[in-house]
């Protein structure tokens, strides 16, 4: 048996033969190795806030600011991956764009698994996937989001949050409480250290809303308002998903203090 190397534990000859351009386009390799990296950021993030959420559970703050830290950092990342895309023009986009047949970007079911963890609890965004890929995105519809993740944390503390938002109905989206403003309210005036988790909730959310913004200009500089690929609305759907945050109690709040 071979000893482990660089290579293979990294599985860097599996990895590197992964790029299929489908055109001889100079600037397509550019542009699935972009979109690839995405996706592995994708299952990173999945992977860190499936651990915040046990840390939730295990009342582990420390554990929950850590796993946070590292998921803004990545997602930092992520926004100035579009620096290195937006060096490609209109027009050397153009070139293999037709290639792109129907695939597009709203097919990323990691992207949508991210999205119901977060809360943006639509069934659409299960049925709109092959069967194949279904499984997932069913498992994240049925499962409590990052918000109740929080909630059942605050209650586990001592902060009596009300049992009709602790055995709410998860496949919904979250409506929110006046008795979960109170206790936000309460936790920013008397309570530093579960004030610092607000914040960071409120960081992920911000830094969400920062990457789709880069993501939107990017797309709007390479296609203008052209339909999107695989037929999608592009530009103009992409804008209507700006400011909307996940957590809207947190932000509410911010009058209230």
């Amino acid at each position: 048996m071979k000893p482990l190397s660089y290579a293979s534990y990294l599985k860097v000859d599996e990895l590197l033969q992964l790029q299929k351009p489908a055109s001889e386009e100079h600037d397509e390799m550019l542009f699935i190795i972009i979109h690839q990296v995405y996706e592995l950021w994708f299952k990173e993030i999945l992977h860190e806030l499936d651990y915040v959420q046990k840390a939730f559970a295990e009342h582990n703050t420390a554990r929950v600011l850590q796993t946070l830290k590292r998921v803004l950092a990545i997602l930092k990342t992520m926004t100035s991956q579009i620096d290195v895309l937006e060096t490609m023009t209109p027009t050397e986009f153009l070139t293999f764009r037709h290639r792109l047949e129907s695939s597009s970007g709203f097919q990323s079911y990691q992207f949508r698994e991210l999205e119901l963890l977060l809360g943006n609890k639509r069934y659409t965004m299960v049925t709109h996937f092959p069967e194949e890929m279904r499984g997932r995105l069913e498992k994240r519809y049925q499962e409590p989001s990052l918000w109740d993740a929080f909630l059942s944390y605050l209650a586990q503390i001592g902060y009596a949050v009300p049992e009709t938002v602790l055995k709410r109905d998860v496949t919904q989206p979250y409506e929110s409480a006046p008795e979960v403003h109170t206790i936000l309210v309460d936790i920013y005036r008397n309570d530093l250290n579960t004030t610092q988790v607000c914040e960071r909730l409120i960081d992920l959310d911000e830094g969400l809303q920062e990457w789709r913004y880069r993501h939107v200009k990017m797309v709007e500089r390479t296609i203008g308002t052209k339909q999107g690929t695989g037929g999608s609305a592009g530009v103009e759907y992409l804008k209507s998903t700006l400011f909307k945050s996940f957590f809207p109690d947190l932000w509410a709040i911010r009058t209230e203090l």
